[in-house]
């Protein structure tokens, strides 16, 4: 009888496992609420952050990619599978038991598969009870085995790794190195907005300098507001990219095309009045509690081909810049891909320098190498004049060489040697603010997706250093700091509003630094360097080409940044594959469409072709009788941000899925997060401010 035969193999268990009769009581968060630390089940890249399960054994399991995981074998009638020997079997029940011991190594305390992916467990019926062999051992090794390192650089939802947590304070000395380190590595993202909208305004040097000063000065100060009253999280504020395209589409609006004298303080002063309104706006959205009828609707498949849109909105700007001097910003680029990517895993005392100091080295590098070519007359030629303006030129020889001498040569810019040793940004330094109702609803958009980005962050930071997420409550109130810290922005005159940067996710996980401390302490820094003028006129001296380069990389960053979103939904679902495909598609293609109407090869314009997406309002196809509705229009339409947003956020929240499939933001609940002290000392507002508001339950724990 084969039900008697003692050397039968047993069939293998069900997949996943049942849980234990007598489970260990969990003793985190992470734990009770079933928490998995990986991006998704569809991929197991083992070099991309995530936690990777050990490999499967080779089966003939049918993948179903739909669902993320494997179709059941069928069985046959003996218990054996169809076409395996009886020792097969036995071998390979032998390696499916212990492949169950390894996965559940890898889970948080042996939640089933079906828990959601981004912070909370979803209910399953429990199957029948196990026989009672070695579960108990199981369970415990399933606690005292969870894993405890970083595979590689990437992101991972763990925080075990990281060397300083959001509340720890180990000394003035390493504090004050890490958050040195810290701004150093996002130097980029804080500089080189200005370098891009004051030439584009027709500002000096000099006016490049201030305004760079000024950026650092409200940087520090945003940044020190932020970490006291609004999230908490060790988040740097600076002039967000989400804020440059709607900048530049207001500099080229056709009003401003024909002014006479000093078109930079002009036109600085609308900018200013467009930020101030929308900053209002968001602040407004925050603290009124709006935001958080607004988190039900963003989810990861809507941030991420949003913020992607951001960094791929600018490829004609970024290489046809670096093409004006090919020989140095094609060098920086490939030394910026040699220190991210085939450096990135060199340690020198601990700490990954090439990968963290990427940006700075490079940026070093080049410029030396550009100085030596320039002292040694590689980009001079007898007769010509760099200073003389090109209209003015008359020989030939130096018309075709003015370009190279012009962005390859580094001792053309002034800015360090007209710019004072000491200056203090002051409020209204460039004039009183003009208000136009158009260009400030054009801002009051852009500030909602500068709201999406932030809570994007907020969500990928808190996972990887505070014990929870924020409650909704917390998300609310940052989101309304943030929009008063623009307006502090707007009243300084900084050209963009003040928000949180999205590199500071890929920051805190390369440098493993997430002290809300050394960011402050940081921005202290930050604000002492800012009153330095000579160290904005440094800033303002980098040459053309190399902003360029550098520019190309941070946008190649975002974008990346923006779709590692997906890692909290089910990447491989069709669902979300073309939503995300055709919001990306059409985030390129309609602004396309609108910034090339009306124009035709004949057309003369009076802009680089860099900027020629950004003179869409004087030509788009709306043409109304109401030139401010037509205005505004053909603007937020040709915004390649704004067409992601709109697109996902539609499909998003109209296409049938589970929110597992989706990866919904899990915010920790209110009630719960005000009964566990770390919760309070991480989200907690100091100096019993948290008193005043308690009465105001939607900006709060």
């Amino acid at each position: 009888m084969a039900s008697s035969d003692p050397n039968k193999p047993t069939r293998p268990g069900q997949w996943p496992p049942p849980p234990e009769s007598t489970p260990m009581r969990p003793s985190s968060w992470a734990k009770r609420t079933g928490f998995r630390p990986k991006f998704s089940g569809e991929t197991n890249a083992s070099d991309s952050g995530q936690i990777v399960p050990s490999p499967k054994p080779k089966t003939d399991q049918q993948v179903d990619l739909e669902a993320g995981r494997a179709r059941p074998v069928p069985a046959a009638a003996n218990g054996k599978r169809e076409g395996q020997k009886p020792a097969a079997a036995a071998a390979a029940a032998a390696g499916e038991k212990d492949q169950t011991v390894k996965k559940r190594r890898d889970s948080d305390g042996g939640v089933p598969k079906s828990s959601a992916a981004n912070g909370q467990a979803t209910a399953v019926e429990p199957p029948p009870p196990p026989p009672p062999s070695r579960r108990p051992a199981r369970n415990e090794e399933a606690v005292d085995a969870l894993p405890q390192t970083l595979v590689d650089d990437g992101l991972v939802s763990r925080h075990s790794h990281m060397k300083y947590e959001l509340r720890d304070s180990p000394g003035l000395v390493p504090i004050g190195l890490y958050g040195l380190q810290h701004y150093i590595s996002m130097l980029g993202s804080l500089i080189l907005l200005p370098l891009i909208i004051v030439p584009a305004m027709g500002g000096t040097y000099e006016d490049t300098s201030n305004v760079v000063s000024t950026v650092l000065f409200v940087s520090g100060v945003t940044t020190l507001l932020h970490t006291s009253f609004g999230s908490r999280l060790p988040l740097i504020q600076g002039p967000s990219f989400v804020y440059l395209a709607p900048a530049l589409v207001i500099i080229n609006s056709p009003e401003f095309l024909g002014l006479s004298g000093n078109n930079f303080k002009h036109i600085m002063k609308e900018l200013q009045g467009a930020i101030i309104i929308s900053s209002a706006f968001q602040a407004m959205l925050g603290y009124s509690g709006l935001m958080t009828l607004l988190l039900r609707l963003i989810n990861p498949v809507v941030v991420a081909p949003t913020i992607a849109a951001v960094g791929l909105s600018f490829y004609s700007y970024g290489f046809p810049r670096v093409g004006t001097c090919l020989e140095i910003g094609a060098v920086q680029i490939l030394l910026l891909i040699i220190f991210s990517l085939y450096l990135r895993k060199i340690s020198v005392f601990g700490h990954r320098v090439f990968l963290i100091y990427a940006v700075p080295l490079g940026l070093a590098i080049t410029w030396a190498a550009a100085f030596l070519l320039t002292e040694a007359g590689a980009y001079s030629y007898k007769g010509c004049d760099v200073n003389v303006p090109v209209s003015n030129i008359v020989s030939e020889h130096c018309r075709k060489h003015i370009t190279r001498m012009k962005y390859c040569r580094i001792d053309t810019s002034l800015a360090l040697k007209s710019s004072p040793w000491f200056r203090f940004p002051y409020p209204l330094q460039w004039g009183t603010p003009v208000f136009h109702w158009k260009m400030s609803i054009v801002m009051c958009v852009v500030s909602l997706i500068a709201s999406v980005d932030s809570v994007g962050s907020y969500h990928a930071s808190s996972l990887l250093v505070a014990s929870r997420p924020p409650t909704p409550g917390v998300l609310s109130r940052a989101i309304g700091l943030e929009g008063l810290c623009s307006v502090f922005a707007g009243l300084w005159g900084t050209g963009t509003g003040s928000t949180t940067l999205t590199e500071n996710v890929h920051t805190i996980a390369v440098t493993k630094m997430g002290s809300r401390r050394a960011v402050e302490l940081g921005a202290c820094v930050l604000i002492v360097l800012s009153l330095v003028g000579k160290v904005g006129g440094f800033i303002a001296s980098i040459p053309e080409v190399m902003v360029a380069a550098l520019l190309c990389f941070m946008w190649a960053m975002l974008t990346a940044l923006g779709l590692s979103n997906l890692r909290y939904s089910e990447a491989g679902s069709s669902r979300n594959i073309i939503i995300v495909g055709l919001s990306l598609f059409f985030s390129l293609s309609i602004p396309a469409y609108f910034q090339q109407y009306g124009i035709s090869p004949s057309t003369n314009l009076s802009v680089p072709s860099y900027l020629q997406p950004y003179i869409v309002a004087s030509h788009g196809p709306f043409r109304t009788k109401n030139g401010g509705l037509n205005y505004i229009m053909n603007t937020l339409l040709s915004l390649n941000m704004v067409i992601a947003f709109l697109i996902a956020l539609i499909l998003d929240n109209t296409v049938p899925g589970s929110r597992q499939e989706r990866g919904a933001y899990v915010w920790s609940e209110s009630e719960a997060a005000r009964r566990e002290p770390a919760v309070a000392k991480d989200y907690g507002l100091p100096f019993r401010v948290g008193r005043v508001f308690r009465w105001v339950k939607w900006v709060g724990l």
